[in-house]
């Protein structure tokens, strides 16, 4: 009798529980972010209107910028976790690519694996930059032509004596 591939059913739905508990935790997580975003805004307002001193608005600042990086730091992970077992469950998914089969009178004919295609990954090795110095001829910018006022000879009339 022939047998055809089944999916491990309960992994699968496991794995579906972990995707949706790490899609709920990036969402709570960026509701705590922004509800720390709006905190911050009211502190301001404070300040603004002089309720509270500049020292305590730094010190705010402070605690604001570093919880921020927390949660920005969690949620990559997050994501990161959520994408690995997406990809997970594409390969559990992708396994199960059918088997073609054909009746026929004399029983069942076929079996053959159809492959599926891979992309393949291509390895690139960081090359070392290497800088060539290139020569640049340098060109001189034409200045422009400055006129030059030319000296206008002035005559020089002979004295002449003046008739009285």
């Amino acid at each position: 009798m022939v047998q055809t591939k089944k999916m491990n059913e309960s992994f699968f739905v496991k794995m579906q529980k972990d995707l949706t508990v790490t899609g709920e935790l990036i969402r709570a997580r960026q509701d705590e972010k922004q509800s720390l975003m709006d905190e911050f805004d009211k502190e301001c307002k404070r300040f603004f209107f002089g309720k509270i001193s500049e020292k305590a608005l730094a010190s705010s600042v402070k605690m604001t910028n570093n919880e921020l990086q927390r949660l920005n730091k969690s949620i990559r992970d997050l994501i990161s976790r959520a994408r690995s077992i997406s990809f997970r469950e594409m390969s559990l998914i992708s396994a199960q690519a059918p088997i073609g089969y054909k009746a026929t009178l004399s029983g069942m004919m076929g079996g053959k694996k159809k492959t599926v295609k891979k992309k393949a990954r291509k390895i690139v090795k960081k090359k070392e930059v290497v800088k060539k110095s290139v020569k640049r001829k340098k060109v001189a910018k034409k200045k422009p032509k400055r006129r030059i006022a030319k000296k206008r000879k002035s005559v020089k009339r002979k004295a002449t004596k003046k008739k009285r």
